[in-house]
C-alpha cells in the first residue's frame, strides 16, 4: 500500500467547492489540519461558526472526495470553530462519520452504539503517572483469563501505551474499507491510535479532532461479540473523557490512584465526574500501595499507605485492591507482555485477577436478560 501524502488530500480537497463564495475550501483557508497514517486520513476544516449547520453537506463532500483516492481506508473531517460555544447539534446516526460543527466542547451529538458487546467500562484517573494504563492492560487480561470475551481500547490519544505494552507493530486492516478489524493480542481485541501512527509522532489535534477519533474507535472496528471492553482514558477530566461519558453506554468506571492526598485530589474529581453524568463507579484501585524489596522481600509504603481505600469508604464507592510498586510489573508491560501473561502464577497477577473477578460480579449483579456467563472466583 503506498502512503498518502498530505499533498495528494489537499489536491483533491481542492475540487470541493463552497457554494456561498465558489472557492475550493483550500482556496478559503479552511483545511486547517490534515493526518495521515497507514491508509487513515483525518482533516481539520475551520469554519465561521455562524455557517456551521450549513456546510454539514461540505464536510461530507471532503470526507467522500478523500476516501476515494487510492489506498484510502477511512478518512475522517471535522468542523472547528475557534470559540466557546454550547455542544454541537446532534450528530447523524449510522457509520458515516457524522460529526456536526464543534467548538471546545463534546457534550452533544448522538450516543455511539457498540453491536455486539455487552459491557464497555472505562479505567480512568484524575492525572497522568498513577499506572492507569497498566491497570487497564492487565484488568482486561484478568477477565480474559477467566474464560470473558473482553477487548481493550487504547482511548489516550495524546500518549497511546498500549503498541509497547501488548507489544504490537502491526497496522489494523480493513476487509470492507470502512470497518477496522480489531488486533489480537494475549486474548483481547485491541485498538489504539498508536497502531496507525508512529510511536514518536506529536498529536497535535484539537478536541473536536480527538473526540472523533474515539467515535471512530469505537464504532467503526469490528469488535464482534464480547462480555467486556475496557476502556483506557486519558487522564483528566477533558473533552475526551465527557466524550466517553455522556455519549457511550458506560457500564461503569474503575479509578486509579496512588495513596499519597495529591493523587487522590484528582481521582476524586475523576469519579465526581463520573457520577455526574450518571455513570456507576465500579470502584477504586490503589497503585504503588507498597514497595517489595525484590532482594529481602521487605515492605515499604513510599507514597503513604491506605489513603485509596480510605477515599472509597468515603465517598461510598467499592474499594477493589491494591496493587504493589514492584519491579516485575514495570519490566513485563515496557517488554510486551504483562505480568498477568508473562508470570500467570504470581502474586501480582493474583491481585489483578482479584480486582478483575470484583469489577466483574458488579457487571454481572447489574445485567438484564443476558447469557450465562462464565464465573470468576476470587481468592
Amino acid at each position: 500500500m503506498a502512503e498518502i501524502t498530505e499533498s495528494a488530500v489537499r489536491k483533491v480537497l481542492e475540487t470541493i467547492i463552497d457554494p456561498a463564495s465558489g472557492k475550493s475550501v483550500v482556496a478559503l483557508g479552511m483545511v486547517g489540519g490534515v493526518a495521515t497514517r497507514g491508509g487513515h486520513v483525518a482533516i481539520t476544516l475551520d469554519v465561521d461558526p455562524a455557517r456551521g449547520t450549513a456546510l454539514e453537506p461540505l464536510r461530507q463532500a471532503c470526507e467522500q472526495a478523500v476516501r476515494a483516492l487510492p489506498d484510502v481506508l477511512s478518512a475522517t473531517a471535522v468542523m472547528t470553530a475557534e470559540r466557546p460555544a454550547p455542544p454541537p447539534a446532534p450528530a447523524a446516526q449510522g457509520h458515516g462519520h457524522s460529526h456536526g460543527p464543534a467548538a471546545k466542547t463534546t457534550g452533544g451529538g448522538g450516543r455511539i452504539d457498540v453491536p455486539g458487546v455487552r459491557h464497555i467500562i472505562a479505567v480512568a484517573s484524575g492525572k497522568g503517572g498513577v499506572g492507569k494504563s497498566t491497570t487497564a492492560v492487565n484488568l482486561a487480561l484478568g477477565l480474559a483469563a477467566n474464560g470473558i470475551a473482553t477487548g481493550l481500547l487504547d482511548a489516550d490519544i495524546y500518549g497511546p501505551s498500549m503498541p509497547r505494552m501488548l507489544g504490537v507493530s502491526e497496522k489494523p486492516e480493513s476487509l470492507d474499507g470502512k470497518m477496522l478489524k480489531p488486533i489480537e493480542r494475549h486474548g483481547l481485541r485491541t485498538m489504539s491510535i498508536g497502531y496507525i501512527v508512529n510511536e514518536d509522532t506529536p498529536m497535535i489535534w484539537r478536541g473536536p479532532m480527538v473526540s472523533s477519533a474515539l467515535e471512530q474507535m469505537l464504532r467503526d472496528v469490528q469488535w464482534g461479540e464480547l462480555d467486556v471492553l475496557v476502556v483506557d482514558m486519558p487522564p483528566g477530566t477533558g473533552d475526551a473523557q465527557l466524550t466517553l461519558a455522556q455519549r457511550v453506554a458506560l457500564a461503569g468506571a474503575v479509578i486509579v490512584s496512588t495513596p499519597q492526598d495529591i493523587a487522590l485530589v484528582d481521582a476524586r474529581k475523576g469519579l465526581h465526574m463520573f457520577r455526574k453524568v450518571a455513570v456507576p463507579v465500579l470502584g477504586i484501585v490503589e497503585n504503588m500501595s507498597y514497595f517489595l524489596c525484590p532482594k529481602c522481600g521487605e515492605r515499604s509504603e513510599i507514597f503513604g499507605h491506605g489513603g485509596a481505600r480510605e477515599e472509597a469508604e468515603k465517598l461510598g464507592v467499592p474499594f477493589l485492591g491494591e496493587v504493589p510498586l514492584h519491579l516485575d510489573i514495570r519490566t513485563t508491560s515496557d517488554s510486551g507482555r504483562p505480568i498477568v501473561i508473562d508470570k500467570p502464577d504470581s502474586p501480582h497477577t493474583q491481585v489483578y485477577k482479584n480486582i478483575a473477578g470484583r469489577v466483574w460480579k458488579q457487571l454481572s449483579a447489574n445485567q438484564r436478560g443476558a447469557r450465562k456467563a462464565p464465573t470468576i472466583v476470587v481468592r
